[in-house]
């Protein structure tokens, strides 16, 4: 079954595929123009890849964490889901992808960080 994660921010929505069940991929993050507009790309992509359960990142034990998952469990209810669905603990997913990509590429707002922390979350939903 193919997989997939996202990290939901306000900003961007970070997205990683595994295609085989061990090998996890970043992708292209999608920027949220509005929740609506991201729903619909996250529709699309999943339709793309024909993608067979959708993995979310969820803060557990932060500061904020309440309301970060009261606002990511109401924009995953805006996909049109006809597949499986699981929620996966993030708590410091972002930290974690900008510490390994460090002298990697310049840090910049294009989602590449925001996909790696996607990629986390679905490597800690597999175990790997």
């Amino acid at each position: 079954m193919k997989l997939a994660s996202i990290d939901v921010g306000l900003k961007r929505i970070g997205i990683a595929i595994c295609l085989d069940g061990s090998i996890v991929i970043p992708q292209d993050a999608i920027f949220r123009e509005n929740r609506n507009q991201a729903a619909k790309d996250i529709n699309s992509f999943l339709s793309e890849w024909n993608i067979g359960k959708l993995i979310v990142g969820l803060p557990k034990d932060g500061s904020n964490s309440e309301e970060m998952e009261r606002r990511i469990k109401h924009f995953v209810s805006l996909l049109e889901l006809k597949i499986e669905l699981a929620y996966q603990d993030e708590q410091g997913s972002s930290f974690e992808a900008k510490e390994l990509t460090k002298g990697s590429f310049k840090h910049k707002k294009d989602g590449r960080i925001d996909s790696i922390a996607a990629k986390i979350i679905l490597e800690r939903y597999l175990k790997i």
